[in-house]
């Protein structure tokens, strides 16, 4: 449960490979125009939100998105079928969330590869430079492959960053399951997309939606409140695949032009002065 003391609270939401660099693109745009989204006492970190926030968090470079990937790597990894599979099952009405946590669970671990998982976690550690949390509070949720259930990880859970953050953000069709602690464990998003819930009581938030486009809903902006998602231009930059990566640097670009859009639009939440109880 989050303590009325979290005064500032960041949300990075799920996006693929495009959403990852939009979102790095759009935190170091506003820290160039002098918003630092590193001040945040709390961060929710989802998929791709988790593997810029495990770099933001660290002190990692988030720059390097400015510049194409070397070699596709297990996250490039498209699986139409898979994803079909995937996507139907999410879209199946009236179904109760844990049964279709359970389903996808299903069709993830049918992918299962140890031999992807490693190099996963590899490419993972290798942005994020080290297994240790930050002191900062940092949650990473994801879904138990073999029965659906949602696990937040944080730096009292016992497991590496690097892996959580792997775990985080392994979407069946595009990278494969990861073991945590014996078990296989994949997309947080699954979980409740953003899962922005984690961050409430925090007194001011901002939230960063790369999916936003794509589950059009009224934007959150109050004098404490701000959501953001990807603009016209943005989603064009995205493309059709969220995972190719020759997206990675128009997407990332497309975050720096958005953010000294946004900016004082987050300073004003950002820097508003605190409640009081």
């Amino acid at each position: 449960m989050i303590m009325n003391t979290i005064e500032r609270a960041l949300v990075l939401g799920p996006g693929g490979q495009v959403g990852t660099a939009w979102t790095a693109g759009l935190l170091v745009g506003l820290r160039r125009a002098g918003v630092e989204p590193a001040e945040a006492d709390l961060v929710v970190a989802t998929s791709a939100g988790a593997i810029v926030a495990g770099m933001l968090c660290t002190g990692q470079d988030l720059e390097l998105f400015d510049t194409p990937p070397s070699g596709s790597g297990p996250q490039g990894r498209l699986d139409g079928s898979r994803l079909g599979e995937v996507f139907a099952v999410l879209g199946t009405p009236g179904q109760e969330p844990g049964e279709a946590r359970r389903r996808v669970g299903a069709i993830a671990l049918a992918t299962a590869d140890p031999e992807l998982e490693q190099a996963l976690i590899a490419g993972r550690r290798a942005l994020i430079g080290t297994d240790d949390w930050p002191e900062q509070r940092l949650l990473i949720p994801a879904v138990a492959a073999e029965d659906g259930e949602p696990v937040v990880w944080d730096r009292d859970s016992g497991v590496p960053l690097a892996r959580a953050v792997a775990a985080s953000s392994a979407f069946p069709g595009t990278a494969p399951p990861v073991t945590v602690n014996g078990r296989r464990y994949l997309d947080g998003a699954l979980r409740a997309g953003s899962n922005a819930d984690l961050a409430a009581g925090a007194r001011r938030l901002v939230a960063i939606e790369p999916m936003a486009h794509q589950y059009p809903q009224r934007a959150a902006e109050t004098d404490t409140e701000l959501s953001i998602g990807p603009d016209e231009e943005s989603v064009r930059a995205f493309g059709a695949n969220p995972m190719d990566p020759a997206a990675q640097v128009p997407a990332y670009r497309a975050g720096l032009r958005q953010a000294a859009e946004v900016a004082e639009r987050v300073r004003a939440v950002w820097e508003s002065a605190p409640l009081t109880d």
